[in-house]
């Protein structure tokens, strides 16, 4: 269904109007209080220290605050500023919307509460109308960025890129921070194949830019931690996992085969343990389901069963093995010091919980041993959808 815009009186109802060089869009959600400060200070800077024409959008994405009059009074003071409301919530749907329909060369976005110093606008956008990258971020986690934020802020923005390093392969060292740009054309291409309209919209399009061999550029921001963010942190970060999950071919797979295999050993182990000690059990169970996993992950997950190096890959797979075995052996181990008695019912649940963490483990020496057969070309999206809304 078509997004239903309404936008207040701008430059392009004037006679002899050119199109912005670049596009801002600024989406805001119930921020009555920050959006003037803010957008007067952003126009500011513009006029004075931005060498290009840009035209300013604020993006309000279903306020019932006071936002819409607020952006509409802003939009009528000035013909660089408009304003787009939208019914809905999402900042992906917001930045979408006005992208969608921009006739700016370069269209970026930032964060209603400029948390990111605006000297970094024009790092971040040159690249971009030179030609040298077809997109540009802002981050917070390479050298040269100056951050002032809270530890626990920082250790979940550090932990998300490295899960997105270790499961989608990306390159890019901060997908989150609300300070981007993307060359117009090249925009024109990925934002139909982007399905998500919340939050994980920009971690989305960098992944799909990066399968399609885009150039991604990174400038290194001063960013300072905004109090009062309006950012529920659970809800987004289970969002964002749920956007990991759907992006992530391999994880599904290796997720499929991990329950095979976990049922396998169950089985086995429940058998083996009628005439076996536990430990025993435990240690010919591993082994036996160890095998069939490593094979199957070679074939289903990471395409490797024809790179020539099935020995290799096996052995890698012995060694995660050894690793299984040796937290299942510990975790019925201490099951049986403290309560000698535990039921057999209680053993395969201990021994399940920690082969569980034992897959997790699996899954990232896996992922670092073996290689594929060949290597996708980069030219063209891998498992791409596209989206019907």
């Amino acid at each position: 269904m078509a997004t239903v815009l309404t936008r207040a009186p701008s430059a392009a109802s004037v006679r002899g109007y050119e199109p912005p060089v670049v596009e801002i869009a600024v989406p805001v959600y119930n921020e009555v209080g920050a959006l003037a400060r803010s957008i007067v200070r952003l126009s500011a800077y513009l006029q004075h220290a931005f060498p290009f024409s840009v035209r300013v959008t604020i993006a309000d994405n279903g306020s019932t605050d006071g936002t819409w009059e607020a952006a509409l009074a802003l939009a009528a003071r000035s013909p660089e500023i408009r304003a787009v409301r939208l019914e809905k919530k999402g900042r992906g749907r917001a930045l979408k919307a006005v992208w969608s329909t921009s006739d700016a060369k370069v269209l970026a976005y930032m964060d209603v509460d400029l948390s990111t110093d605006l000297s970094a606008l024009l790092p971040l956008v040159a690249p971009l109308l030179s030609g040298h990258s077809d997109l540009a971020i802002g981050t917070r986690l390479s050298h040269g960025a100056r951050v002032v934020r809270g530890p626990k802020r920082d250790l979940i923005s550090r932990c998300y890129n490295a899960l997105l390093h270790l499961v989608l392969h990306t390159r890019f060292s901060d997908a989150q921070c609300g300070f981007k740009a993307i060359r117009a054309d090249r925009a024109r291409t990925l934002l139909p194949l982007v399905q998500d309209r919340g939050w994980f919209f920009d971690t989305e399009l960098l992944v799909l830019a990066e399968r399609m061999g885009l150039r991604i550029h990174e400038v290194p921001v001063d960013w300072i931690d905004d109090p009062d963010s309006r950012v529920d942190l659970v809800p987004t970060a289970l969002e964002d996992l749920r956007g990991v999950w759907r992006l992530s071919r391999e994880l599904r797979s290796f997720a499929a085969i991990g329950i095979a295999s976990t049922l396998a050993y169950v089985a086995v182990y429940a058998t083996l343990r009628l005439v076996l000690p536990a430990t025993l059990a435990n240690a010919l169970s591993q082994l036996l389901t160890a095998v069939g996993n490593t094979a199957a992950n070679r074939r289903f997950t990471f395409a490797a069963h024809g790179n020539g190096a099935a020995a290799r890959d096996h052995l890698g797979g012995l060694t995660a093995f050894g690793v299984a075995l040796g937290l299942t052996t510990s975790a019925i181990a201490g099951l049986h010091w403290m309560d000698p008695h535990a039921s057999r019912i209680t053993e395969v649940l201990v021994l399940m919980s920690a082969n569980l963490l034992a897959t997790l483990v699996r899954f990232v020496l896996l992922r670092a041993w073996i290689a594929p057969a060949r290597e996708p070309s980069p030219a063209v999206p891998i498992h791409l959808h596209r989206s019907t809304a």
